[in-house]
């Protein structure tokens, strides 16, 4: 029991690399899917370009707006920031606002950059979308030292259907692939070292200690999943009175509940600072003295023409 304890307790700390390295399993599988299912290279001087660069850019832009979507940092900025836009920028801030979206995009973006690393190191994309390049420079580069036929039969190249030399072919095939995998080598490393300064950056300018930092992270993960626990158990209480209410054709019991001010309370992003030794907008609002506990006064639902409204 105590053996089976440590090795969950490890892939609990570990749970953001198990993340990554399931994202990365997922990526590698889907790419490739779409080389060996659905991609096939027109070889079209006209269309080759195109069609390469959807399937390499596409699919990282589709997990680009992915990642927007499923970051709850990002939806707690801006959740309700039409009819406030003051929660965008409180106080004027608009620094810790630039920062907070630098944070959501750097989070965004990491499906996308792993999906172009594997694309461009297997090369089958990136091969179609060169050959269809009809820049001066670019043919000039690869036929350079072949014959004249190079020129009208490098778009063919990637299907292994041109009438070039079997060598020629060959040749200019490793051509694309090297400077695929070498492009994809680039990313990866910028991607790397970019990580590696930010998170220098990040715990350079902590206005924290490293455990205390520590301390904080364990603590907001632990809020959230116990949040998850008692808004389930609260919204089925909740339900449970609400329909015990309405079938009973009865008055409803009192049910202690969080007015509106509250919700909008807890919901902003909080920065820590070191005269409050709050580690979450949660705790810095229960530990308020001047909480205001009264009921909301109006409702939060206003329904319009037939239609609820939020």
């Amino acid at each position: 029991m105590d053996a089976f304890n440590t090795v969950l307790r490890f892939l609990l700390n570990q749970k953001a690399t198990i993340g990554y390295s399931f994202l990365a399993i997922l990526t590698i599988g889907g790419e490739l899917i779409f080389s060996m299912v659905s991609f096939e290279c027109p070889c079209n001087r006209t269309q080759n370009f195109s069609y390469g660069i959807t399937f390499l850019l596409g699919p990282a832009l589709v997990l680009l707006v992915l990642g927007f979507f499923f970051s709850a940092r990002m939806w707690r900025l801006f959740t309700g920031c039409c009819l406030n836009p003051r929660k965008l920028c409180p106080r004027g801030n608009c620094l810790r606002c630039t920062g907070i979206l630098l944070k959501v995009t750097w989070g965004a973006c990491i499906a996308p950059v792993m999906w172009l690393c594997v694309a461009l190191l297997n090369g089958t994309f990136y091969e179609c979308a060169i050959s269809g390049l009809d820049d001066n420079l670019v043919v000039d580069h690869f036929c350079q030292n072949k014959t004249l036929r190079c020129r009208a039969e490098l778009a063919r190249v990637p299907c292994q259907r041109s009438k070039l030399p079997e060598d020629e072919s060959k040749e200019l095939l490793l051509m694309f692939r090297a400077q695929s995998q070498v492009l994809g080598w680039c990313i990866i490393t910028a991607a790397a070292v970019a990580g590696l300064l930010a998170a220098c950056c990040k715990n350079c300018r902590s206005r924290v200690s490293y455990l205390q930092l520590t301390f904080w992270k364990r603590y907001m993960e632990k809020e959230r999943e116990n949040f998850e626990v008692f808004a389930s158990d609260c919204a089925d209480k909740l339900a449970k009175r609400n329909l015990k209410s309405f079938f009973e054709n009865s008055n409803p019991d009192i049910f202690p509940f969080p007015n509106h001010k509250s919700w909008e309370a807890i919901s902003s992003l909080y920065t820590f600072s070191q005269g409050e030794q709050y580690y979450s907008t949660l705790q810095c609002y229960v530990e308020r003295s001047d909480r205001d506990y009264s009921p909301e006064k109006r409702p939060v639902l206003v329904f319009e023409d037939g239609m609820e409204m939020v």
